[in-house]
């Protein structure tokens, strides 16, 4: 997987612009009535086009660089999800997550504070991430996985595995015909 390294003491107007857009839409977004036609208006400004159809995302929302974050269709996210996405982050269809969920596809260089280091997260189709676990740069979860709550993933997650604990390990595969 790709490493991604970002200097923030050379960031241009155009992101600055960007960012403080979505701090706004952000903040708009957490103060507005859920599911009323103004919230959802301003959930697809937030996302501009990268929210499929019949997905949702609860509030409150935080998180940084969220123009690199894809949503697909039927995906329902809850509460306090903090999604710092300057990695990227994919959410594929029919994904679920939980509330108190961290997405973090950046850290900083531990030398070089102002430098982030950062490798997209994938979330496959089907998957159901569960409340307050974390997802650490560069990981993807697999299609129909199910990862615990408070979990640590700092691996990858194989297609239909279940993983649990700090840091995160499998404890079982679940049956890829069930799914099907």
């Amino acid at each position: 997987m790709e490493e991604i390294r970002v200097d923030l003491r050379e960031m241009n107007e155009k992101d600055m612009a960007l960012y403080a857009k979505h701090e706004e839409l952000l903040f708009k977004l957490n103060q507005t009535m859920p599911r009323t036609a103004e919230y959802m208006d301003i959930l697809r400004e937030l996302f501009d086009g990268r929210i499929g159809e019949d997905s949702f995302v609860r509030a409150p929302l935080a998180g940084a660089a969220l123009d690199k974050v894809t949503i697909g269709n039927r995906v329902f996210i809850n509460n306090n999800l903090l999604a710092m996405a300057r990695g990227g982050i994919t959410i594929e269809d029919d994904v679920q997550i939980a509330a108190n969920v961290q997405l973090l596809t950046n850290n900083h260089d531990p030398y070089e504070r102002q430098i982030l280091i950062c490798k997209p997260i994938l979330i496959k189709k089907g998957a159901w991430i569960g409340a307050g676990a974390t997802i650490t740069p560069g990981v993807t979860i697999g299609k129909y996985a199910i990862v615990g709550a408070s979990a640590v993933v700092t691996h990858d997650v194989g297609d239909y595995e279940v993983v649990v604990g700090n840091p995160a390990r499998v404890i079982k595969t679940l049956d890829a015909e069930k799914f099907e």
